[in-house]
């Protein structure tokens, strides 16, 4: 998250490794006789704190940001939130509001459902751009794989919902979803 660049000032050492093997984000107090922890809030917020032995408790150092847009599932499942728009909650084109009376009165939790059943045999798909990707927990990843195989793979998986090129590090790569997308949000032009 750009926001943890504001840890600089602190006593907090974090790495982020990105590799074939792993994923992963990790921290360490510099000062061994400290104590730090990470925890994400029950709004969905991360929280940095540290423990105070004079009070005693824990201070909070550092909380994510409140955009409501980072709130996880913010809008239900194949909506996305966008802070420029009334409501933030919007269906992702082909999909209308599974609820429109929780829609209308600006709550998108129950997300959206196709209009038309999918079809294993057409596939046409939506191109969304300045998108934070879904919910990957439960994703294919292959990171030798370009645009066009990803595709391919998409189309010829009848429960495939979704792909995404990732390029990173000037390689190339495939992420393959195959349930509900959810947890996606749009970034507008700054």
């Amino acid at each position: 998250m750009p926001e943890m660049q504001r840890w600089n000032n602190a006593d907090i050492v974090y790495n982020f490794t990105d590799n074939r093997e792993e994923i992963a984000f990790t921290f360490r107090d510099a000062d061994p006789s400290s104590y730090s922890r990470l925890k994400m809030s029950t709004l969905g917020l991360l929280e940095l704190s540290t423990w105070v032995p004079t009070t005693p408790g824990w201070k909070n150092f550092w909380i994510s940001s409140i955009n409501p847009c980072d709130m996880y599932e913010e809008c239900g499942p194949y909506s996305y939130c966008d802070t420029n728009t009334l409501p933030m909650c919007n269906c992702i084109k082909g999909f209308d509001p599974m609820n429109s009376d929780e829609w209308n009165s600006k709550d998108g939790s129950s997300g959206c459902v196709r209009r038309t059943p999918l079809s294993c045999k057409e596939k046409e798909f939506v191109q969304l751009k300045k998108m934070k990707l879904p919910d990957t927990t439960e994703v294919t990843v292959d990171r030798i794989v370009g645009v066009e195989e990803c595709q391919n793979r998409c189309i010829t998986d009848c429960n495939c919902t979704a792909f995404a090129n990732v390029i990173r590090n000037g390689g190339l790569g495939c992420v393959i979803w195959t349930r509900k997308l959810q947890d996606m949000r749009n970034y507008p032009d700054s």
